[in-house]
């Protein structure tokens, strides 16, 4: 892909990142995502990013960018680089949309979810239309993936539809944005959670169109609630207590698979950080979504 990197870009170092949505404040899931990601950067000798996904202001909720930033440097969780705001980048995102124009990979679809599932995802010969409120696909449909996930093991998926890269009302979708961010800033290790997994074969598929690498994916285990529901803002889990930062940390760190001292949670949580890295265990982590305990 034809865009400058990022300053903190590199081609040697392991460089990785955590990007929250600002449709709420963190929950203890988010946390348990933000410090895998960030362990597993700093027991690397890596470098760790925070990036704002602040890309649907319909779905945001006013003040949350700034709670989440609050709750994760509360934590100790701080970017070795300055925040990215995706709200900031169209124009690297219309510049990857170009440059996939040109190589003849996307293109304009007004299809309603029915029509695209009748053409079994292939929509470029029966949903073509720019006259009209339409949406930018990347062409992928029966394209299959094989990867080897940190936690998840070897998976193999099929990908049935092609993807929306911009949607009608004009948005950027997901799926380009966070794949060109990862390029622009030379994310080369992604550690997310779980529920992301089925979204990564598309994503491998951006990656090798716009000339990048697919960096190594690491899908974490989910917090799930009592409904055997992961832990979330739509499923109103409780915002993080910031006061609590240390109990946080040591619950977090259980739940992935360290076992900390006893009297940890006493420390600040720059001290606990510091322990917690010393100690972090890929193999340590337990790949099934489970309650906390």
């Amino acid at each position: 892909m034809s865009l400058p990197p990022d300053s903190s870009s590199s081609s040697e170092r392991y460089v990785g990142r955590f990007a929250p949505s600002p449709t709420g404040p963190l929950h203890f899931g988010s946390l348990v995502c933000a410090l895998g990601s960030y362990l597993d950067a700093i027991a690397h000798g890596g470098h760790w990013l925070i990036r704002m996904e602040d890309l649907d202001p319909p779905r945001e909720m006013p003040g949350a960018a700034e709670r989440i930033l609050h709750s994760l440097h509360a934590h100790g969780l701080h970017s070795h680089s300055p925040v990215v705001w995706q709200s900031k980048r169209h124009d690297l995102y219309q510049q990857a949309l170009q440059q996939l124009r040109a190589q003849d990979q996307i293109y304009p679809c007004s299809c309603t979810r029915e029509q695209v599932r009748r053409a079994g995802g292939h929509t470029k010969a029966n949903c073509v239309g720019e006259s009209g409120p339409h949406s930018l696909r990347f062409r992928c449909a029966s394209a299959r993936e094989e990867f080897a996930d940190i936690w998840q093991g070897t998976q193999q998926q099929a990908i049935d539809e092609d993807p929306i890269l911009k949607r009608k009302d004009g948005l950027y979708a997901y799926q380009l944005a966070v794949v060109v961010d990862d390029i622009a800033q030379g994310v080369n290790h992604v550690v997310r959670g779980a529920d992301l997994l089925d979204c990564t074969g598309i994503q491998r598929c951006l990656f090798r169109a716009l000339g990048a690498e697919p960096p190594q994916f690491g899908h974490l285990p989910l917090v799930m609630n009592e409904a055997g529901q992961k832990l979330s803002k739509q499923n109103h889990a409780a915002p993080l207590d910031d006061n609590k930062a240390s109990s946080n940390l040591v619950q977090a760190l259980g739940f992935l698979g360290l076992r900390p001292p006893q009297d940890l949670d006493a420390n600040t949580p720059a001290h606990i950080l510091a322990w917690a890295s010393a100690h972090w265990q890929r193999k340590a982590v337990d790949r099934h979504n489970r309650l906390l305990d």
